[in-house]
């Protein structure tokens, strides 16, 4: 099982009310505890922070506000010796506009290899005052920015997916993947055990860089498998060389961030010679309804069955909303963000949980507008609040915020009623969200009846599903309005008190 943890969100050992390396490495007993098989760290490179670090300035050093390279150092030796693997975020598809490449590429000419490295283009119109084409940014406006010229005349445009600030860099450019590779043995020669590709299915583009048929209205918006920014045939042939790296490396591990909802597509990307595993996000979007959750797994197990790789399954991350509140918040939320998690740890493949998950922990939509950080918050004029609400710090211990997190002030305030949630009042209830989790993690690594790289489907009631694993687990979950019957079996864990042989509505429950 992996574990996400968003540092800046997880633990802060320096009182600056920054998560930090350190803060992880302190907290690792708990991960340990919790039943941890490896870490997935997001962006702790060098970085201004205009994206919260998905903005690289140096991608092979550790930013200070993280605690520098000697801090990951000791996470990862004190990590390995509790039997925690460790892999970082790395962003291939675009560098931050304060890399020293960018600051090249702005004080060199038109047509010069400095600016090659990225995707300059002349404007459209008599006066180039018109962006090279109809591309948006996933953060909202145009894709483009024009620059001003060393002469201080308005220039050529750059092209960024994301913000402004975030250049995507030309990977048709063989000084590119040169540097690529430098900074993946950089890491891999430290100790880390592998990598989450960040936007794996964008990096390559389309000769010509041509107009979208059709353009997205939102931010954060993608369109289809045919939006041009992503998902182009090129993009293969960059992991191939990836993983050729990697394979040099015993047991590393790459793992992308792919957004394809065509399932032959997708397992183009988890061929034996590109990434290892591949994130599939159905679960993440996917209702608390029966009928939409079979078809979530049966498309994630269908995508990787062609090409023999492992399924992914995840509830949320640092991008969407938490599930307790997808799932319609309060007490209800609470329930099936609980039955959800017995099916996703049910289910073959590689697990991520996102930090805070366990503890059951809900988005927090009402941050203060002068609190906001996400980019998305300015690019879409302060109409689209962003990612922030999934990103609030954990609660740790005690009656009120910071709940342990920091000695001074969160870098986003917490809410009071967290008190109820802290890992410290949760480790000492056997019913809580935590103890459940770490029940089920323990189930479901050393007992056989988990074996098995497939799955079939029981027969259910209306509103509800059931599947049993080749080694004998079976998973029913309850998403009907009324209890259910249960099939025969032993309970051996339920996300509800189980009153004889029925299971309530919003439950799920493990029988052998």
């Amino acid at each position: 099982m992996f574990y996400q943890v968003y540092p800046r969100s997880f633990a802060d050992s320096t009182g600056n009310g920054v998560g930090d390396l350190v803060g992880i490495r302190d907290r690792l007993g708990y991960l340990e505890l919790l039943g941890v098989d490896a870490l997935w760290i997001c962006p702790i490179t060098r970085s201004p922070m205009a994206d919260g670090g998905y903005d690289v300035a140096d991608p092979r050093d550790i930013d200070p506000l993280f605690g520098g390279l000697t801090a990951l150092d000791e996470l990862i030796e004190e990590a390995h010796e509790r039997g925690i693997k460790v892999t970082m975020d790395l962003v291939p598809n675009h560098t931050s506009s304060e890399h020293p490449w960018f600051i090249e590429a702005l004080a060199a000419p038109p047509g010069s290899p400095e600016r090659a490295r990225y995707h300059f283009r002349d404007g459209l119109g008599p006066d180039g005052s018109l962006p090279p084409n109809n591309w948006p940014s996933i953060f909202g406006g145009p894709a483009w920015t024009r620059v001003t010229e060393s002469d201080g005349a308005p220039g050529q445009w750059y092209l960024h997916l994301f913000a402004p600030e975030q250049p995507d860099v030309n990977w048709d450019n063989q000084e590119v993947w040169l540097d690529f590779e430098k900074t993946l043995r950089f890491w891999l020669d430290r100790g880390v055990d592998g990598f989450r590709l960040d936007v794996a299915h964008g990096m390559a583009k389309p000769e010509g860089l041509p107009d979208m048929a059709a353009v997205a209205s939102g931010v954060l918006a993608h369109l289809d498998d045919n939006d041009p920014r992503f998902n182009h045939r090129g993009v293969h042939e960059i992991h191939r060389r990836i993983r050729r790296v990697l394979d040099e490396y015993p047991n590393a591990v790459a793992i992308g961030e792919v957004w394809v909802d065509d399932n032959d597509r997708f397992g183009e990307y988890v061929r034996p010679d590109e990434l290892h595993l591949a994130f599939n996000f159905r679960l993440a979007e996917t209702p608390f309804e029966a009928d939409a959750v079979r078809d979530a797994i049966e498309n994630s197990l269908a995508a990787v069955a062609g090409v023999g790789a492992s399924p992914t399954w995840t509830l949320s991350n640092h991008d969407v909303p938490r599930e307790v509140t997808r799932f319609g918040g309060g007490v209800v939320g609470l329930a099936r963000a609980r039955a959800m998690m017995l099916v996703e740890l049910a289910l073959p493949g590689a697990v991520f949980v996102y930090n805070g998950a366990e503890l059951g922990l809900p988005n927090v939509d009402d941050l203060p507008e002068d609190a906001l950080r996400d980019p998305t918050w300015e690019r879409s004029g302060h109409t689209v609040r962003g990612r922030d609400g999934c990103r609030v710090p954990l609660p740790w211990e005690g009656p009120e915020p910071p709940f342990g997190f920091t000695t001074g002030r969160a870098w986003l305030p917490q809410p009071s009623q967290w008190a109820e949630l802290t890992v410290e009042a949760q480790l000492e209830q056997l019913d809580s969200t935590l103890s459940l989790y770490r029940a089920a993690i323990e189930l479901r690594g050393a007992r056989p009846e988990f074996a098995g790289p497939t799955l079939d489907w029981y027969g259910s009631p209306s509103g509800c599903l059931a599947f049993r694993r080749p080694g004998g687990l079976i998973c029913v979950l309850n998403a009907s309005p009324v209890p259910v019957a249960l099939p025969p079996g032993q309970v051996v864990l339920a996300s509800a008190p189980v009153d004889g042989l029925s299971l309530p509505p919003d439950a799920a429950a493990w029988l052998m």
